[in-house]
């Protein structure tokens, strides 16, 4: 189901994409230092969430890209 306002060709959203992929791998980066240094459980799972959801983004994002290319 494709709800897209902007046409999937638009070079715009694949930029947007691309950079969507390269911040959340970034964030998630940063994420898994924090994990590493955590030492309270509910801390760290909530890190650990966060890190799924930003997966959960860099994925949808590059099966964007997939159909788009």
């Amino acid at each position: 189901m494709n709800n897209s306002v902007v046409p999937a060709n638009d070079p715009i959203v694949e930029r947007v994409l691309e950079w969507t992929i390269a911040r959340d791998a970034e964030d998630i980066g940063i994420l898994m230092q924090w994990i590493a240094k955590s030492s309270k459980k509910r801390e760290r799972e909530t890190l650990i969430e966060r890190t799924r959801e930003l997966l959960a983004e860099i994925e949808h994002a590059t099966r964007r890209l997939d159909e788009m290319r």
